[in-house]
């Protein structure tokens, strides 16, 4: 069936809002192994020289970022019987899959230059591959809920399956899969090859039910979504010109703005989150384990508030209170400890004050992002005021591509801090001195403090409010009633 031309859908329904939230479980697990287990895995278990992990890590990086624009903009302009977003989330899970379980099957006995264009062709094919999935999925958000609630409600179903998607596969390596894997001549099974080739054949399988469960269970709506704009000819300069013509708005800059700083942040504390883990705070691997399980908890928590906040203060009020107090949180226990106000390493008290406020303040920080994002589905109605066309994919892929851009920036960032602080190379958490876990801690609150206050006053420029978009909606109600009683 072909899609109609309705402006306001209906209320999404708990399977639709289920299955949309599921989807993103998929980028999840991907992002959730190249984050954590991609570099330790060619380097340590296979072999591989680990700057050339590191560059080919890099480059597909950025070959990722430079096509999601294009996945944005060409997923907004599709004429299909399957709508404009569908045909590439099919077309996304066979790739996805297959390559990510070859990722961590790579053949043996191969030269390090060998398998570093194996490590790179694979790498650039998963992050594409997953990106012609992540960004026409995402995209479907503002048009599944046109109501200014009740898409912070359903982006939380998103967020919710994403965090949690990569860490049921990191905890269960930790706790389940790794120690099975242990032998003799193996002790720490994390670096027995085995235990990843299972681990590739569980997280293909799962990436490959979550993209195509959510795609089945959204495929009803297609009727209800919009059509792409008329058939025209389109050249490299019309690509430009309707991308930046779609892009050029204060509110827009204001998120891209903010959405740069926070990835940068977001780098810099990643980068450090073991350094503090196992040489400040001096957690074992149990303890840190369990801190990583807890965002399960943190997610429900940043789902759940995200649209109360939505109905009580909105969304830009609430992502500026509740990114304040995120930013705050973050750093005060170091701020506690470098002054004294805490008690030592291995007090069991210190354990479970951390993790109680890791569990509080990643839920803020993923509540922060929830809010954000419905800000940034709110611009769509906007925009198509301006140009009379539906950009949501060109919106949502201007916000990964910044993403990817520049969160090389916070692992540098982090590097200036270590070699600020003279952390030692190779030390464990007993020869590290103490004159360096405190330089640790005085140069990185300061650092993560200075980008999270600057990301909260370039969110405050943002514009568009609940009257607004209402506004908007009623505007294109109108327009779009004016058109049909025309024909």
């Amino acid at each position: 069936m072909a899609p109609t031309s309705a402006v306001k859908a209906d209320k999404p329904s708990l399977r639709t809002r289920l299955a949309y939230g599921f989807g993103a479980a998929a980028y999840g697990i991907k992002d959730g192994g190249f984050s954590y287990f991609l570099l330790l895995f060619y380097s340590q278990v296979i072999g591989l020289d680990a700057r050339l992990v590191g560059l080919a890590i890099t480059i597909s990086l950025m070959i990722d970022a430079v096509c999601d624009p294009i996945v944005g903009y060409w997923s907004d302009n599709l004429r299909s019987h399957w709508g404009r977003r569908h045909p590439f989330m099919y077309a996304s899970a066979l790739p996805v899959a297959a390559t990510y379980f070859l990722i961590w099957n790579p053949p043996a006995d191969w030269s390090q230059t060998a398998l570093f264009w194996y490590l790179l062709g694979l790498a650039v094919v998963v992050r594409i591959s997953i990106t012609f999935y992540e960004i026409p999925s995402a995209a479907l958000a503002p048009e599944l809920a046109t109501d200014y609630d009740q898409r912070s409600a359903l982006l939380g179903w998103r967020y919710y399956f994403g965090w949690t998607g990569g860490s049921v596969l990191t905890v269960a390596n930790f706790t389940v899969l790794f120690p099975l894997f242990a032998t003799a001549a193996i002790p720490n099974g994390q670096f027995n090859r085995d235990a990843y080739e299972v681990y590739g054949i569980i997280a293909s399988v799962l990436i490959f039910v979550a993209i195509i469960a959510s795609s089945l269970g959204t495929h009803e709506r297609i009727a209800h979504l919009r059509l792409p704009p008329a058939k025209r000819s389109i050249t490299v300069g019309t690509v430009f010109r309707e991308m930046f013509e779609t892009l050029a708005n204060r509110s827009f800059a204001a998120l891209f703005g903010a959405a740069m700083l926070g990835a940068i942040a977001t780098g810099l504390s990643a980068s450090l989150s073991f350094y503090f883990s196992a040489y400040f705070w001096g957690f074992s691997p149990p303890e840190i384990g369990l801190i990583t399980a807890s965002v399960f908890i943190s997610a429900i928590i940043g789902a759940v508030m995200a649209p109360i906040a939505t109905r009580t203060v909105g969304k830009k009020r609430g992502a500026i209170i509740i990114g304040l107090i995120a930013g705050l949180i973050l750093p005060a226990p170091i701020i506690l400890r470098l002054f004294g106000l805490l008690p030592p390493n291995g007090d069991p008290s210190l354990f479970w004050m951390m993790l109680f406020v890791t569990v509080i303040d990643v839920g803020l920080i993923i509540c922060f992002q929830i809010l954000s994002s419905a800000m940034l589905a709110d611009l769509v109605e906007q925009a198509e005021l301006k140009t009379s066309r539906r950009s949501e994919g060109v919106f949502f892929a201007a916000a990964t591509f910044i993403r990817k851009s520049v969160q090389g920036l916070g692992v540098i960032a982090a590097s200036f801090v270590l070699t600020l602080a003279a952390f030692p190379t190779g030390a464990s958490p007993d020869q590290v001195p103490e004159a360096s876990l405190w330089q640790l801690g005085a140069w990185y609150v300061p650092s993560i403090l200075v980008l999270w206050l600057l990301m909260i006053a370039v969110i405050s420029t943002y514009k568009l409010s609940r009257a607004d978009h209402e506004e908007n909606l009623r505007l294109l109600a109108s327009r779009q009633s004016v058109s049909i009683k025309a024909v």
